[in-house]
């Protein structure tokens, strides 16, 4: 015990630390909270750096808190979760080496509260909740209303992305009730004020307008008055910026009752303050947004262009993905309202794309229960507390047990055998007996499957053979008929029956080939991608025409040939197209599109259909999937189109798959690997061909 206490005290990092910061380090920060160190965020880091390594022995609290600060710098400063958790991880390694009780758990569950907030920002939810709970039970069981603050506040963050914006707003009434035992600072009375605010938005969401605007005139009362003793240059602008998020919400709520004179007002005086450099751009994005909506909503379209000419270039420096998304659905509907369709489409496909970015990120958010896992983690942690306190115990319970259940199950054994060795005999004759009753049957099913599979093979194989004569015959007689005068229409339309008599000969041989070898070889070519697929869509618009359908097709900027075979490729594109034909509406339009992905040529056939349940999603590429499903027009469905085309594809050492949903449609992407000696060179060789879907 003696050399182990020596040793304990040996690798202390610091006789003199006593769990509170050193003296340098309350220096530093004092001299870090000057406004002269707030110019701009890289300058702070390059303060706080330097500053720091000046320490020449730091205690464990000054590592703590230069981990905490450089976590806040790549967390909400510059927006890199991932180079945020590494410094929480850090963090929380400084915990465990805390030199008192204290400073344990307040850093304990701080750290793990950072590491929460990284794990949320990278859609980890369920290790975030983890996290999360890990501070709360330090918290509870150490009775830290400042830690459980923290924690409901996540929390009430938490329910409000998932839309319960009740429950979002008790958990922010409570952290506020919980932060009043913060000590008395700037940080104590700017969270509290963001929490009244929080409170308000929750109402707002939920159509509680009143009861909004009654918070939000709270929030501005509580910064005037509990926030008067902070007049820093640096705390003065962090006023106003909240000052400013609260108008921006007032705006909103003056939108919604139709006090458009009012709202517009609020609006402008919050983008005036949030748009001052080193104050909240992002905010002031989203004010924009609302502002945008208003002038749209009453037809004021140039100071609507005016200001959203001005959102894009702030949008092209700071990134929002929430106005983006919004900007351009509004930039549609302008266009849309002006004439310019092909604007207002290019827009709204924007906005497509990035509503399902957000929808999928959202959708993994939602889907998870917080409070059924924080129920998870208290019994968690029930049964582990229970297994510590009884685990020795336990374990001689379970030798007791285990021999006596090896005795007795060792008596009953032999006696078992005892008694039972002539019917054992017995009973092994009879399975032996019953095993060669079923050998036989087996023997007898085998023979007339063979047979049964050599009836399958000649019924094919004189299917084909028939089949031959007309198709061919049809081939001929075209070969002739193009030989006649004819314009450039009929030569076409001739051409295109050719093309498709050779096709489908080319797949009657591959069937009499598979029927007497049992295999089919792939025969590759060089295949000019862009001319097969103008061939496959030109096959198929009369088709499309009976439904009053249109298929528009983009190629690739130059031409490019695949090592692919030209009947069974061109056999997959006709399968796809003529699925979104047959699920499309009457009218709707059809998208073919192919561009270059790096190594591979992609290929997206999308339509404007019915989509697929997500209950048959995993079963559209079986044969004879019995996801089976009839067309807009009463079209029949066999199940097999899918399946075959996504073997010709695997043989080409490719990929198919699929996106889908109900209100916008279905996507059917086929990705081929490209030729290297065929990709031309130069700094246009990665570049991607326009795709319209």
């Amino acid at each position: 015990m003696a050399i182990f206490c020596l040793l304990f005290s040996c690798n202390k990092k610091d006789e003199g630390d006593n769990g509170d910061y050193s003296e340098q380090f309350k220096q530093f920060t004092a001299e870090l909270n000057k406004p002269r160190h707030h110019i701009t965020l890289e300058q702070e880091q390059a303060f706080i750096d330097s500053g720091f390594h000046a320490i020449k022995n730091p205690y464990i609290n000054d590592i703590f808190r230069y981990y905490g600060l450089k976590f806040l710098y790549y967390k909400k400063g510059i927006d890199k979760p991932r180079i945020a958790l590494r410094y929480a991880d850090s963090m929380l390694m400084m915990a465990k080496k805390s030199v008192t009780r204290k400073q344990y758990v307040s850093n304990y569950a701080e750290a793990n509260f950072a590491m929460g907030d990284a794990y949320f920002s990278l859609s980890q939810f369920s290790t975030a909740y983890q996290c999360y709970y890990q501070g709360y039970f330090m918290g509870k069981n150490n009775l830290k209303n400042e830690i459980l603050a923290e924690y409901t506040y996540r929390m009430g963050m938490v329910m409000f992305k998932q839309a319960h914006y009740p429950e979002a707003a008790n958990y922010f009434k409570l952290s506020f009730r919980e932060s009043l035992s913060y000590k008395e600072s700037f940080q104590a009375f700017y969270q509290r004020q963001e929490l009244l605010d929080n409170v308000g938005e929750s109402f707002k969401n939920n159509g509680n307008l009143d009861s909004a605007a009654a918070y939000f005139t709270k929030t501005l009362n509580f910064i005037d008055s509990a926030g008067a003793p902070y007049t820093g240059p640096g705390q003065t602008r962090l006023k106003d910026v909240a000052r400013a998020v609260v108008y921006g919400n007032q705006g909103e709520i003056a939108m919604q009752k139709k006090q458009n004179t009012l709202a517009t007002q609020l609006l402008k005086k919050s983008i005036a303050i949030n748009l001052k450099k080193g104050n909240d751009y992002g905010n002031a994005e989203l004010v924009e947004i609302n502002l945008g909506r208003l002038y749209f909503s009453t037809h004021q379209y140039q100071p609507f262009l005016s200001l959203f000419k001005d959102l894009r270039n702030q949008l092209d420096t700071v990134k929002n993905e929430e106005a983006e998304t919004t900007w351009n659905l509004l930039m549609s509907k302008y266009y849309q309202q002006t004439g310019d369709m092909n604007k207002a489409f290019a827009h709204l496909e924007q906005y497509s794309a990035l509503k399902d970015s957000v929808n999928k990120r959202s959708s993994s958010l939602k889907e998870t229960d917080v409070n059924q896992q924080q129920a998870n983690y208290d019994k968690q942690y029930q049964i582990e507390n229970l297994k510590d306190n009884n685990k020795l115990q336990l374990i001689y319970i379970y030798l007791a047990v285990t021999c006596a259940a090896m005795a007795v199950v060792i008596v009953l054994l032999v006696y078992r055998n005892w008694r039972k060795s002539k019917k054992d005999v017995k009973t092994v004759s009879e399975l032996n007996r019953r095993i060669n009753l079923q050998k036989s049957d087996l023997e007898i099913t085998l023979a007339e499957l063979e047979s049964n599979n050599q009836e399958k093979d000649r019924i094919l194989r004189t299917v084909a053979h028939d089949l031959r004569n007309p198709i061919g015959g049809i081939a001929s007689l075209t070969s002739v008929l193009l030989l006649d005068d004819l314009n450039d229409e009929q030569k076409e339309l001739l051409g295109l029956i050719k093309e498709t008599s050779n096709n489908s000969l080319e797949l009657i041989n591959e069937i009499l080939e598979v029927t007497n070898n049992g295999t089919s070889q792939l025969s590759k070519e060089p295949v000019d991608i862009n001319s097969l697929l103008t061939r496959s869509v030109e096959l198929l618009r009369f088709k499309a025409a009976e439904k009053d359908q249109q298929i528009k097709l983009t190629v690739l900027d130059e031409p490019e040939d695949l090592l692919i075979s030209r009947e069974k490729i061109w056999r997959v594109i006709s399968n796809l197209i003529t699925n979104a034909i047959k699920f499309s509406p009457v009218g709707g339009i059809i998208y073919v599109s192919a561009s270059i992905k790096k190594d591979e040529l992609r290929i997206a056939v999308k339509d404007a259909g019915i989509g697929i349940p997500a209950d048959v999603k995993d079963k559209v590429f079986n044969m004879f999937t019995e996801a089976k499903r009839p067309g807009t027009a009463g079209e029949k469905s066999f199940g097999l189109g899918l399946s075959i085309s996504k073997q010709i594809v695997e043989n080409h050492d490719g990929k198919i798959w699929f996106e889908s949903n109900a209100k916008t449609g279905t996507t059917f992407y086929i990705s081929l690997p490209r030729q290297k000696q065929n990709k031309p060179a130069g700094k246009n060789a990665e570049k991607e061909a326009p795709v319209l879907i």
